[in-house]
């Protein structure tokens, strides 16, 4: 499926068409609706199966095929782009059916709010005109701006409304390991929303009708973590130069200048664009009470704590994550991290070098700590924000989401649901002192996230207040830990066997069973 672009797909070999898959749709006397309907049904029926079933990593395989992963890796993620032209036109008609321009009037029917929502832009002279109306989007009027004022409909997030849009962020969120995000860009022909620029994010375009004109620049900031505007004569001449029809693909690295324009005469133009690795922090503070023993939807750190998302993934800000634990933890062993500050260290304006080469010392001793002492590190905010900010699993009947037979006994065999929505992590009790510190285990998901509000960042204070905007989860004893990891890594596994006192294991299946976290099989037949 990919490549860099045309002439430099004929250099590297990589001109291959992407194979096509036969239909796995029942047929059309089954289904109701319009022909157009049922055309469309069986089109998403016949594509989607590249990637519907299998892991995260067979997903994203099957979206840059015939790319293979480890080339992609090595050759083009963080380092430069990758065009892939596509010849299938049973793939453009799948890419096509994603959003088409002609489904916006029965979203705009769902309330949409300009600014929101929805965006409207045109670049003038090197500069974006936002033509944003005020309050609701009519339809009509978001019509007559794309027609006679030659507007970008800029659509943000539109995985809230696409079913199949979900299922794909759905399943990238999974292979990542962090938040992906989504716009969608409509633009007339003859026209340009976006002046030159670059954003924070690794981008993946994937053309969904008509034509795109794209220019791609050096960077003049890699791997940048903030957006920002660049001045078309300070950019130089494009490294690439192409068209994206529909079926095509486009990847290129956070910091890559780009701007993109829809030919004259050549119809309207509609990209996806998928971003991931972005750093963005917004913080909300929670105040939180104890309730159950074993739930976590009201109650997962301290009584006050900072959400910060961060869907970055570099290793500055898993440092950042690691290090406030690393020296918390130092400091129970190590005296001298426990002597006091020289006085008026805090009213000086900077740091002495006597300071900085004590600093220094300190650093030292804990790198050394972990190097060659083995020490835990410890990296829970990062992993925690991404579990409570992610699309919940890509499950249309919420009730597939409750527990499922009849609840846990003895002489069952059990296995772990949705393990690509858990994670599994060892965190000081919220109760902890510096003088006896608890440590817990805790069972975290994202079963109950809210996909309607989705990197949606202008949530209002009280849906970030809402009891279902918290992680959802479980704790329990540091002692249920090996079991919960016989759990993780085992397909089945009978009761009888998990490695916890007998007494203990059915509190813990009942808890996992009642979150929805578990499948009850029935005993396993000649298990000894």
């Amino acid at each position: 499926m990919p490549k860099i672009s045309r002439r430099a797909a004929r250099r590297s070999g990589q001109e291959e068409r992407l194979q096509r898959v036969s239909s796995a749709s029942s047929p059309a006397t089954q289904r109701s609706g319009s022909p157009q309907e049922i055309e469309q049904e069986e089109r998403l029926q016949r594509v989607s199966t590249l990637s519907s079933s299998g892991s995260p990593q067979e997903f994203f395989q099957s979206l840059i095929r015939p790319l293979d992963l480890q080339e992609f890796f090595q050759r083009f993620w963080e380092r430069q782009p990758l065009v892939l032209h596509r010849s299938d036109a049973a793939l453009a008609g799948y890419y096509g059916s994603l959003f088409p321009l002609s489904g916006l009037r029965r979203l705009c029917a769902r309330g949409l709010q300009y600014g929101t929502d929805i965006n409207t832009c045109r670049c003038v002279r090197g500069q974006k005109r936002l033509l944003n109306r005020a309050g609701a989007v009519d339809f009509c009027l978001l019509e007559r701006d794309f027609l006679e004022k030659k507007a970008t409909i800029q659509f943000h997030q539109p995985q809230r409304f696409q079913d199949e849009l979900w299922r794909i962020q759905e399943r990238l969120e999974c292979f990542f390991g962090c938040l992906v995000g989504s716009n969608v860009y409509i633009t007339p022909a003859g026209a340009q929303g976006l002046p030159p620029h670059y954003d924070d994010v690794e981008v993946l375009i994937l053309q969904l009708e008509g034509q795109k004109h794209w220019r791609l620049y050096e960077p003049t900031v890699p791997l940048a973590r903030e957006y920002s505007l660049e001045p078309e004569g300070r950019i130089g001449a494009p490294t690439h130069d192409f068209i994206l029809q529909a079926g095509d693909l486009l990847y290129f690295p956070r910091g890559t200048i780009h701007q993109a324009d829809t030919p004259a005469g050549a119809g309207h133009s509609t990209h996806l664009t998928l971003s991931t690795y972005q750093n963005m922090c917004v913080c909300a503070v929670h105040n939180v009470t104890h309730t159950h023993t074993h739930t976590l939807q009201n109650v997962l750190v301290l009584h006050s704590f900072i959400v910060c998302v961060r869907a970055c993934r570099s290793w500055g800000d898993l440092l950042l994550d690691l290090m406030p634990g690393c020296v918390f933890d130092r400091m129970k062993t190590d005296c001298e991290l426990r002597t006091g500050l020289p006085r008026g260290l805090l009213t000086t304006p900077s740091i002495s070098p006597a300071v900085s080469h004590q600093l220094s010392v300190f650093l030292q001793r804990l790198a050394d700590v972990v190097d060659h002492q083995g020490q835990t590190l410890r990296s829970s905010s990062m992993r925690r924000d991404f579990i409570s900010h992610r699309l919940p699993p890509f499950v249309q009947d919420p009730q597939l989401l409750q527990p499922v037979g009849g609840a846990p006994a003895l002489q069952d065999t059990v296995s772990l649901r949705f393990k690509d929505h858990l994670l599994l992590t060892v965190e000081p009790s919220p109760d902890h002192t510096d003088e006896a510190t608890e440590l817990l285990v805790y069972v975290l998901h994202s079963l109950r996230n809210r996909r309607d509000t989705h990197m949606m960042m202008g949530a209002s204070d009280e849906d970030e207040d809402d009891e279902e905007s918290q992680v959802g989860g479980l704790r329990f004893p540091l002692s249920h830990l090996e079991a919960l990891q016989q759990l993780l890594v085992s397909d089945r596994v009978p009761v009888e066997d998990l490695q916890l006192q007998q007494e203990d294991k059915l509190n813990l299946l009942l808890a996992l069973w009642s979150e929805g976290l578990l499948r009850v099989t029935g005993a396993l037949e000649n298990h000894h």
